[in-house]
């Protein structure tokens, strides 16, 4: 299991994907090598889920969670091909998809899932009037799903898409009594995956229990020895309290950033690796805001030293960013970042913003027309304890160039809620991260928060006009404009991607593959210690 595959989707802080690379190690991860049947499986978090619903959240430690309650219709294999979830088989254009059921297939109370609680997933997503983050990132707002009596879902997709059959296969699929009452799935319940919710106390801990009736799987996945019995999903926002808790064995495991992964190396625990965007840029250009004018974002990125902020975000372990999408292997492989962002040059970064009509005042503020350069940059904490010193230090270099800089550090909900709620901010240091570059286009175009999902009030027609063309091309085909695209959102400073981070999971006492961004349950085995 020392090689895992990839398909991460989503926000985290705003959103963290995960690309899996592979790496293990031996001693404490694996105890003597014996699997063993009814053990916990614990997992360390770094911030509270919140809600579980899987379709009204972006979220990427909520869909971490969500993989233990509700499968999907596809599954990944280690190349990165789909392989089947709860459909048997499937076929799709860039404009509709068919996928035909497993036999046998039962929700988390027993009951059975239908074609038509498939289509209804679908239809809700597709359906604008519900507001669906991930309208857009897995379906196109106006699709539609029909289902019939042997099982399979007819899509017709609400606009073309390169990745149509990836894209719908990868909606996490919730039963008829959770579509009924969106309650119970912001609670966890009537899922269609390996787990039940037994147990939930936001903040602090989730316990669910597998099923019994559990057979179906990735792939050709069968049950074996060493599947956990429960799972316990621990909140722990601090980094060095996970590593001790790796360490003493209380803790199977934790995704650790930063210096405290120098001590479960020299444990040689068992790890697996995936290549994040970690140093991501965006300015809110909603009208009125100061990231509106292109002038301010292009003189404010120039003014950062991004290989420095680099080194220090990953503690020296990361390597500059080639794009926005870091899955392995590459969908579209590419390089849209070299040179298409503003060199390091704080001297004209001053001149541009004295051009600009940006003066400094007595104060040393920067001001146009009586209202100051004053950003406030938000920062997640859950992406581990370098965080914060990058921050500063973005603060320190805009500082120098005039601007007043206020830095917020909020979770993984904090985030959500100000970007896509309250609008409250002129920076965000939060990555997005997605495995295919068709999923990126809702939060950089189209309706601006809080009525979509474009958070920074994007407005690129370069980008518009070849993600547009993009998507009518099947797969590989599309590839050439897709990277056009997101070249052209670059080079305006519409996004500023520029740090990638290898980032490990360890593991005592078990191991497990990373897939679709996240642990994948059924690749679970416990070990006797």
């Amino acid at each position: 299991m020392t090689r895992t595959s990839t398909a991460g989707v989503v926000l985290g802080v705003l959103a963290l994907t995960a690309t899996a690379c592979g790496g293990s190690g031996g001693g404490a991860a694996t105890g003597d090598g014996t699997p063993v049947d009814g053990k916990s499986f614990s997992l360390g978090v770094g911030s509270d889920p919140g809600s579980l619903d899987p379709h009204m959240t972006v979220l990427s430690v909520a869909i971490q969670v969500d993989r233990f309650l509700y499968d999907t219709l596809l599954n990944l294999d280690d190349s990165g091909k789909p392989v089947a979830g709860l459909a048997a088989k499937w076929e799709a254009s860039t404009t509709t998809a068919s996928f035909t059921l497993r036999p046998g297939l039962t929700c988390a109370d027993g009951s059975p899932l239908t074609a038509a609680d498939v289509a209804a997933n679908i239809n809700f997503i597709g359906d604008p009037a519900n507001k669906s983050p991930i309208a857009g990132l897995y379906i196109a707002p106006g699709t539609k799903a029909t289902a019939d009596a042997a099982g399979t879902i007819s899509v017709t997709s609400g606009k073309p898409d390169a990745f149509l059959a990836r894209n719908v296969g990868g909606v996490p699929i919730a039963c008829a009594k959770g579509l009924a009452d969106r309650k119970l799935l912001a609670k966890g319940e009537a899922g269609t995956g390996m787990f039940t919710v037994t147990e939930a106390v936001p903040n602090d801990h989730y316990t669910f229990t597998r099923r019994k009736d559990y057979t179906w799987g990735p792939g050709d996945w069968k049950a074996e020895t060493g599947l956990p019995e429960k799972v316990v999903v621990r909140v722990i926002p601090n980094t060095t309290t996970a590593t001790n808790l790796l360490l003493s064995g209380e803790l199977n495991a934790a995704q650790i950033n930063g210096p405290d992964r120098q001590r479960l190396e020299a444990r040689k625990l068992f790890h697996t690796d995936f290549t994040a965007p970690m140093g991501e840029v965006f300015y809110n250009q909603a009208a009125g805001r100061p990231g509106q004018d292109e002038a301010v974002r292009r003189a404010l990125t120039q003014a950062l030293d991004l290989p420095q902020l680099g080194k220090v975000l990953t503690a020296g372990a990361g390597k500059p960013s080639k794009g926005m999408i870091t899955n392995e292997p590459e969908v579209c492989p590419g390089d849209t970042v070299t040179g298409n962002l503003p060199a390091h040059d704080p001297a004209a970064a001053a001149s541009s913003l004295d051009a600009a009509g940006w003066k400094k005042g007595a104060d040393g503020v920067r001001a146009k027309d009586g209202k100051k350069l004053a950003l406030t940059v938000l920062y997640g904490t859950q992406l581990g304890p370098t965080m914060a010193p990058t921050a500063e230090l973005v603060q320190q270099q805009w500082k120098s160039l005039g601007a007043d800089v206020t830095l917020k550090a909020v979770g993984s909900p904090g985030l959500s809620q100000v970007l896509f709620g309250t609008g409250e901010w002129e920076v965000s240091l939060g990555p997005v991260g997605f495995s295919l570059p068709s999923q990126l286009v809702p939060f950089v175009s189209g309706p601006a928060a809080p009525d979509g999902t474009n958070f920074a009030h994007v407005a690129n027609p370069g980008y518009d006009q070849a993600a547009q063309q993009a998507a009518t091309k099947p797969g590989d085909a599309s590839c050439a404009d897709w990277n056009a695209a997101e070249t052209a959102l670059i080079k305006r400073v519409d996004a500023v991607p520029y740090f990638d981070s290898v980032v490990p999971t360890y593991a005592s006492g078990a191991k497990f593959t990373i897939s679709q961004g996240s642990l994948t349950p059924s690749s679970i085995r416990m070990f006797a210690k």
